[in-house]
C-alpha cells in the first residue's frame, strides 16, 4: 500500500477504523488503497464507501454495468488517473465479455475518440462524460435534452451525472495523494 500521506494498517487500526475497514472490503477480502488513504479519518472513507456504492452498485440503476464502468474509466482517462482507470476498465472488460471488442474500445478511448467504436446512446454519454470532465462551466440544458433524444430517462442521466461526479472526486483525491495499486487487487469482479 502507497501514497504520499499515512495510511494505517489493518494491525494499528483503532475500533473506529477498524469499524471503517470492515465496511470497506472488497469480495477478496482486502481493503483497496482509494480507500485505505482515508484511513487517518474513517468518516471520510465510510462516506467515500457509501457514494462508490450507491453510484455504481446500487440495485436501483438502470444503466448497464459495463457503461457504468467504462463512463468511469473514461473520466479517469481524462484526468490522467492510472488508479482508477486500471481498476475500473478491468472491470467494463470483464462486463463487457468479449476481449477483442474491450480491446477496440479501450483504443477508442485512449486515443479520446469514443466515436471510433460507441455509437448512440454508449457515445451521447461518453460525449456528456467528457464535456462535464474537461468544461464543466459550458454544460447546458442542450447537453440533457441530446441524451433525452437517444431515450433516456432522466433517472438514467442522473446515473451517468453521479458517475461522472464520482470520478472526477475519486480522481482528484487519488492523484492529489499519489495513491497507487501496490498492493490492491486490480477490478471489483477478479477472480484473485
Amino acid at each position: 500500500m502507497t501514497a504520499w500521506i499515512q495510511m494505517i494498517s489493518d494491525e494499528d487500526a483503532d475500533d473506529r477504523l477498524k469499524a471503517a475497514l470492515k465496511l470497506a472490503r472488497t469480495p477478496h477480502g482486502t481493503v483497496d488503497n482509494v480507500l485505505r488513504v482515508h484511513s487517518l479519518r474513517p468518516p471520510t472513507m465510510e462516506a467515500h464507501m457509501s457514494l462508490y456504492k450507491a453510484v455504481l452498485h446500487d440495485e436501483g440503476n438502470k444503466l448497464p454495468l459495463w457503461i457504468q464502468e467504462t463512463i468511469g474509466s473514461y473520466v479517469s482517462l481524462l484526468n490522467e488517473c492510472d488508479y482508477s482507470f486500471a481498476n475500473h476498465w478491468a472491470n467494463a472488460k470483464i462486463l463487457m465479455d468479449d476481449a477483442v471488442r474491450a480491446d477496440s474500445a479501450e483504443d477508442a478511448l485512449k486515443a479520446r475518440r469514443p466515436q471510433d467504436f460507441f455509437e448512440g446512446r454508449e457515445l451521447a454519454l461518453l460525449k456528456y462524460a467528457e464535456k462535464l470532465t474537461i468544461h464543466p462551466g459550458k454544460m447546458e440544458k442542450s447537453d440533457i435534452e441530446k441524451l433525452r433524444s437517444y431515450g433516456m430517462t432522466d433517472g438514467e442521466i442522473l446515473e451517468a451525472n453521479q458517475i461522472i461526479g464520482y470520478f472526477n472526486y475519486a480522481n482528484r483525491s487519488l492523484n492529489g495523494l499519489g495513491v497507487t495499486t501496490e498492493g490492491d487487487v486490480i477490478g471489483y469482479y477478479s477472480s484473485e
